[in-house]
């Protein structure tokens, strides 16, 4: 995927975009979904892109452009890291600088999985699983271990902020209107003479 495509600005041309990919994977043997599938592999580039123009606009120049030279802070190559996201793990090469003070807004510091699945989670708590069904579902559907352990912090980050919601100090006054109305339509019978 080495070449550049141009914006997508309407449906007709994602749609082209997207049968153009799944020719190109058919052609290729590469299956949609899985660990090497189309879909892992078109949401590492996103998000290895985005990555990259993040640490552009940290350093204030782009890669191998002559005004970083001497500049006191560079990149510095990059480090593997595996995020979870909803369709299961992807495997990311995230940029590192020298100076260290790059801190990446897409995929955080120390994040090891995507907002999407915390949501995940929290719907399959709420519907009454437990953690090791949940657990289990994670490793049946996308094909990744997650740990009862990281299931219940999950869930425990929820029930810390309910229960921080539940115990904030209340207003003395709240103003309500309650306003109640019925319409109804009236026809008039016609008179005979």
């Amino acid at each position: 995927m080495a070449e550049t495509l141009e914006p997508v600005t309407d449906e007709v041309d994602q749609q082209r975009l997207a049968e153009q990919l799944l020719a190109q994977a058919k052609a290729q043997g590469v299956e949609l979904v899985g660990p090497n599938g189309l879909l892992n592999q078109l949401t590492k580039n996103v998000l290895e892109t985005a990555l990259d123009a993040e640490m552009t606009e940290h350093l204030g120049y782009d890669k191998h452009e002559a005004a970083g030279r001497g500049s006191g802070n560079s990149r510095n190559g990059t480090r593997s890291k595996t995020v979870f996201t909803e369709i299961g793990p992807v495997e990311i090469e995230v940029p590192r600088d020298t100076n260290s003070s790059f801190e990446p807004q897409i995929v955080k510091k120390r994040q090891r999985r995507l907002t999407g699945i915390d949501e995940i989670v929290l719907s399959l708590s709420a519907k009454g699983l437990t953690t090791g069904e949940i657990a289990a579902h994670f490793a049946d559907v996308y094909g990744a271990t997650v740990s009862k352990d990281t299931i219940s912090r999950i869930t425990d980050k929820v029930i810390e902020e309910m229960t921080e919601w539940s115990n904030r100090p209340l207003d003395r006054i709240y103003p309500v209107a309650f306003i109640d109305a019925i319409h109804v339509k009236i026809r008039a019978l016609a008179q005979s003479p």
